[in-house]
């Protein structure tokens, strides 16, 4: 296993491979009780590398070694050391070929890194630093090989051989065993290897390339889901459509896989030519699957299909360099998405995950630059940071090239790193060379951790017809980092009339055909912008389109805010212009929820949504939810979690009972009981509907509860069954609520992804998610500590969703997380360390708080043993405490 005591890597210290990998040849003899695997590698010294007597190095962890030859000859074991995690050979030649035997038991890892078994299959995850636990490998991205991979199984167990590349040869083998080969001819790191063998079923499908080739298309699933997989076929060629359109990237294999897996650390990984899901990111059917759930299907497979090219034939020097690829693919991931559906809608989704969840990352004690300057765990750094606001990163380049000379760029990119491992440095050199613009200031947001805070003032000359606007930038400080430098911001902007119509934006009175929005670039502490020939004040739109992930401070007055949400013509700011307002409202009653009133005009914003019929639905569906209460505790300067929780439900309770009539009507209005269609227009619908019957159940409305029962029963899809079910648990209803839950479990408790929502609906409910019925869920029959979708949908889902039930003053809620915590990360310490989360920013919260989760840290830095995952997250949190 691998060692506990903690190692900083730094990227300042980088260097070179001392040997480079040209071709691995690999044997897997698969077995009930383990597997043994035959690794040649062809190995030369890396002529960059400054020490060319520099032993040979291979990363191994949790290997038995059986044997070592060199060139066909036997190594004597005092010709080699074992030291901690590594195979060392000194003296090694120039070039050489060593073949490695070792013994490993997939059957035994529950760390779902490397290679193990999931439902009775084989299957692997070698991203970040799985492969060495296969057997031992300089692992490390910037290693590049071809891999021949041979499997060898028993084939009525294992049918199903897969690995990387194209089948090139296959056969029978004594004792009912056979052997599959598979040769992928692109060099790639050791990461992006795959390998599964199980007893699945096969659904497939072809695409047609823009050049004229067929690819053969495969899902592999459990033959139970084999009538799930057409939504992520779809997907998938949609997605290669869209690549082929947007990008120009042709996919080039002969033959594209994935896998679905029950026990999977992440969502999906995309190996070369052998995508592995997670179940719940890959199988769908209306029946068993939510709206939601077919949208993050269709974004996840995308998102692993574009890594084809953003991130596997052009992937990343080090770990320092993660967001290399994931955030160019997550930028690329959201653009499909938003061109499937509703643009304004998915910038929302986005824009709403960054300020509640990646703000508060920057604000913590894990607080990171997009591209790190050190880690403990690499693991530990698969963060919102990396991914959503390195995706924003992209965006940002994106708006200051403008589509066409961004294309530019990206072609140029590919092509001049097609088959290199290079660095972010690399990504925006490329956009410079192929745009001409200086991009080295914009450089700092990969370097500088935290979210920049534009504070924003104005006035308006009337005599002269001049507003001026007044922005000026600050970051504020982070663990390792202060007194930083100004960013290179794009600041969008437009500017409203009385009438709400948008004003030109002229910076200057020759500048007689100005446009009505504006994408003005920050690069100092403090800029003023001047707007001629305007003849009235304006109400000013700031930051339209979330055009960078920053904070905007500006004293806009809750009559501005109303107006911004019924006029602004940029959907984004209309939305925005909603929270904000409400954020507003529900601060003012923190404290006096009990006595003080909810203002009229926030129900009157309300109404107007709930009734006008010309707003796109979609929109109108996000601009209905309230502000969460995990984003109102982002904003507090000290979080009084049961304050603001009941503040809001004040508010909820006030909308509900003053707009039922309203909610009624919508509920009706928004009925369809037609096939089940998976368009824009068909899922906002849904959502408004399930909306309006949440809030009445949220008053417990009698008349709501029998239109609940009656949706339960007669739903034709997940949507709306589970649209009905989260009314009821999360109603007074408690009868109701036991019987539905009891009808669904019933109904669904063969279909593990259907029971990973019936947990999730109860853990994070504010009625149904006592601790008491968490611990209950933890013993339920179908619960399994080493499935991580089981770990996430229960203890996820209350640490991280029902917030006013973990946060009690008690800290009784503290305690139970350190106590899984503790036992998980002797299971696994990926999803351990994961689930320490909401306990780091343990200094955000009001002192009756605070000591608990401290306390709860503490805990958990105690327990003997503790890994190198969680030891990073629990020891950075506590720093300084």
């Amino acid at each position: 296993m691998r060692t506990n005591q903690p190692r900083t890597i730094y990227l300042s210290e980088y260097q070179v491979p001392a040997f480079l990998v040209d071709h691995v040849d690999l044997r897997f003899e698969l077995f009930e009780d383990g597997a043994r695997v035959h690794s040649t590698l062809s190995i030369r010294r890396n002529p960059e590398f400054p020490d060319q007597g520099e032993a040979l190095v291979l990363d191994g962890d949790s290997l038995v070694l059986e044997s070592v030859q060199m060139n066909g000859e036997a190594v004597p074991e005092n010709d080699y050391q074992l030291k901690g995690e590594q195979l060392v050979v000194p003296g090694v030649p120039d070039r050489f070929e060593l073949t490695v035997v070792t013994w490993i038991e997939p059957q035994n890892n529950t760390r779902l890194e490397g290679l193990y078994k999931s439902s009775g299959m084989f299957c692997t995850q070698c991203e970040a630093e799985g492969f060495r636990c296969i057997t031992f490998f300089p692992d490390r991205p910037d290693v590049m090989a071809r891999f021949r991979t041979r499997i060898e199984a028993d084939r009525a167990a294992y049918p199903v051989l897969l690995s990387n590349g194209n089948d090139v040869d296959r056969g029978e083998l004594a004792d009912g065993r056979h052997f599959v080969t598979w040769e992928d001819p692109f060099p790639k790191p050791c990461y992006l290897f795959a390998l599964v063998a199980g007893d699945l079923v096969e659904k497939r499908d072809t695409f047609h390339t823009c050049s004229g080739r067929d690819i053969d298309l495969r899902i592999y699933v459990e033959s139970r889901n084999a009538q799930k997989c057409d939504h992520a076929m779809d997907s998938l060629k949609r997605s290669m459509r869209w690549d082929e359109e947007v990008y120009g990237r042709e996919y080039d294999l002969d033959i594209f896989m994935i896998v679905a897996v029950d026990d999977f650390n992440m969502g999906a990984m995309e190996n070369k030519g052998l995508n592995i899901f997670n179940s719940s990111c890959v199988l769908a059917s209306p029946d068993t699957a939510t709206d939601a759930a077919f949208q993050r299907i269709e974004a996840i497979v995308a998102h692993e299909y574009f890594h084809n090219w953003s991130g596997n034939r052009v992937t990343c020097r080090d770990w320092f360099q993660l967001s290399l690829k994931e955030g160019f693919t997550v930028f690329r991931d959201a653009e499909f998405s938003a061109d499937m559906g509703s643009p304004t809608v998915k910038r929302i989704e986005d824009a709403t995950l960054m300020r509640t969840a990646q703000f508060a990352e920057d604000a913590g004690p894990m607080a990171h630059p997009v591209r790190p300057a050190s880690y403990m765990e690499i693991s530990n750094f698969y963060t919102l940071t990396i991914y959503e606001k390195g995706a924003e990163v992209v965006r940002m380049i994106h708006t200051l090239l403008g589509p066409e000379l961004f294309r530019k760029g990206s072609d140029l990119y590919f092509e001049r790193h097609d088959g290199q491992a290079v660095t972010t440095d690399d990504f925006v050199r490329a956009m410079e060379d192929a745009s001409g613009r200086d991009l080295s200031q914009f450089r700092r947001w990969y370097e500088q951790a935290g979210t920049p805070v534009l504070d924003v003032s104005d006035e308006y000359d009337a005599d002269k017809g001049v507003y001026r606007l007044k922005v000026q930038q600050r970051i504020p400080d982070t663990p390792g980092q202060t007194d930083k430098q100004p960013q290179h911001i794009p600041f969008a902007l437009g500017l409203l009339g009385a009438d709400g119509a948008d004003l030109s934006l002229a910076l200057a009175d020759s500048d007689t055909e100005a446009p009505v929005s504006r994408v003005l670039e920050l690069t100092d502490t403090e800029h003023t912008f001047e707007f001629h020939g305007l003849a009235e004040r304006p109400v000013p739109s700031l930051l339209r389109g979330f055009s960078a992930p920053v904070r905007v401070h500006y004293p806009w007055t809750r009559d501005q805010l109303m107006f911004l949400a019924s006029h602004d013509s940029d959907g984004f700011n209309r939305w925005d212009a909603g929270q904000r307002l409400a954020v507003d409202v529900i601060q003012a009653l923190e404290g006096q929820a009990d006595d003080g009133e909810v203002d009229a005009r926030l129900i009157d914003a309300y109404r107007q949504l709930l009734n006008d019929a010309t707003l796109d639905q979609a929109l109108v569906a996000k601009m209905l939810n309230l502000p969460s209460l995990a984003y109102l505790i982002e904003l507090a300067e000290e979080a009084d979690v049961q304050a603001l929780h009941r503040a809001r439900e004040k508010v909820l309770t006030t909308l509900a009972e003053t707009l039922r009539e309203d909610l009624l009507a919508c509920y009706h209005r928004n009925d369809d009981s037609g096939d089940y269609q998976l368009t824009p227009e068909a899922i906002a619908r849904r959502s408004l509907r399930n909306t309006a019957l949440a809030w009445l159940l949220h008053i417990d409305d009698a008349e709501a509860c029998d239109l609940a029962r009656v949706q339960f029963d007669r739903a034709s899809n997940m949507t709306d069954q589970m649209g009905a079910l989260r009314a009821l648990v999360n109603s007074g209803f408690a009868a109701e609520r036991g019987e539905v839950l009891d009808g669904f479990y019933q109904r669904w408790q063969d279909d593990p992804q259907v029971v990973e929502q019936w947990f999730s609906v109860q853990a994070a409910s504010t009625e149904a998610g006592h601790l008491g019925k968490i611990r209950a869920l933890l013993t339920h029959p179908a619960f399994e500590w080493t499935n991580p979708n089981k770990v996430r949908s229960v203890i996820g889902a209350f640490a991280g969703q029902n917030l006013s039930e973990f946060h009690q003053d008690d800290a009784s809620g503290y305690r139970f997380l350190a106590e899984q915590v503790r036992r998980l990360d002797d299971l696994n310490p990926q999803i351990a360390a994961r689930l320490v989360a909401p306990l780091t920013r343990w200094r955000k919260f009001a002192p009756v708080y605070r000591e608990g989760m401290k306390t709860a840290l503490e805990m958990i830095r105690d327990k003997d043993g503790l890994s190198r995952d969680v030891y990073e997250v629990v020891h950075k949190s506590l720093a300084g405490s």
